[in-house]
């Protein structure tokens, strides 16, 4: 992989190449919302850019040997100029992004995406950028998070009981299901796929889009759509190569990443009804929980909120909607309920 900074070589014939070379990458196949975003956002620059740029992808480096975290420092390293990834794998470095994995903290996809658009992904944004070589140029959304298992139906936390579960690199995550009384194991996704494989990993958590792209369905019998966590995946580029671009050419990468996200959110939505229909497809069984087995869920967790207003403070917390005294959410904002966290979209 060649860096995403302004990059010059000789042609054939001697003539130097002065493209901006932008390498785009991922951790998905070609077919997903993301993939297919990024291949939105390089088509947009080509055409308004012709052969002032030169742009190329890697859609998956796990197929490269790569585990999927590593595009964190492909990226900031500028192996790679543009990636993408769920903000729970930066959490332990911007300790702030862990407001956002809190457990049942959006009651909507649309109560998720204003606050992502609104002022808590810019102050997020700002955040990152403190602390990684990155400019953060939008979020994806990676959605409403369901668990799958191997051992039986999950209808209430006591199902739960001992379970090894993986969960991402997030300590608001290991603690959500500490509570929850499963047994967390934090680690890469790529080390996940592998421990599932051979049956030594009882249950995982992820939108159904993702565990049906990586084929997981094929070894978790049970399903369960708790949509106990929202994950975005920030959208990053390596912060020296878009300094140094043109000015024109950074305002088209930005123009040109807000519209590939509304397109990957719409696309979400339809994945994740395609995904449910590939699960239920393979034989697997989908448990849709009640309102009052929702609830009991996010009473479970409630601890976890007491923690958090001493960790990250009133003034963060109001940012990503809770209350000074938080309740348990209503049964009509237990988000997802048979729709992958997607039925309250219009």
């Amino acid at each position: 992989m060649m860096t995403g900074h302004h990059h010059s070589r000789t042609e054939p014939g001697g003539r130097m190449d002065k493209r901006t070379q932008i390498r785009m990458g991922g951790y998905g196949p070609p077919t997903t919302g993301f993939s297919r975003a990024l291949k939105r956002i390089g088509d947009r620059l080509e055409a308004e850019f012709g052969d002032r740029v030169d742009v190329k992808y890697v859609w998956n480096i796990m197929d490269l040997g790569y585990q999927a975290q590593d595009i964190l420092w492909l990226v900031e390293h500028g192996l790679l100029t543009l990636g993408y990834q769920s903000s729970s794998y930066l959490t332990d470095r911007v300790p702030e992004l862990g407001v956002v994995d809190l457990p049942f903290l959006f009651g909507t996809t649309e109560r998720a995406r204003a606050a992502i658009d609104g002022a808590l992904g810019q102050m997020l944004a700002r955040k990152i950028e403190e602390r990684v070589d990155y400019r953060i140029l939008g979020f994806f959304e990676n959605g409403f998070r369901h668990l799958s298992n191997r051992l039986r139906p999950v209808r209430t936390p006591s199902d739960l009981a001992a379970m090894r579960i993986r969960v991402l690199p997030s300590k608001v995550q290991e603690r959500t299901f500490e509570l929850l009384g499963a047994v967390p194991l934090r680690m890469d996704l790529t080390e996940a796929i592998a421990m599932i494989v051979r049956g030594e990993l009882d249950a995982q958590e992820n939108p159904l889009s993702n565990t049906v792209t990586y084929g997981v369905h094929k070894f978790h019998r049970f399903h369960t759509l708790t949509s106990h966590f929202y994950i975005s995946r920030p959208i990053f580029v390596h912060r020296a190569a878009f300094d140094a671009w043109p000015g024109d050419l950074q305002a088209a990468m930005r123009s040109a990443v807000t519209d590939a996200i509304a397109f990957q959110r719409d696309l979400h939505v339809r994945e994740e009804e395609d995904a449910r229909a590939a699960i239920a497809a393979a034989g697997c069984e989908i448990v849709e929980l009640t309102a009052d087995q929702h609830n009991a869920f996010a009473a479970a967790v409630q601890p976890i909120y007491g923690e958090a207003r001493r960790q990250y403070g009133d003034d963060l917390l109001a940012l990503a909607g809770v209350a000074e005294t938080p309740s348990l959410p209503s049964p009509a904002s237990g988000g997802g309920q048979g729709g992958g966290g997607s039925s309250a979209d219009p």
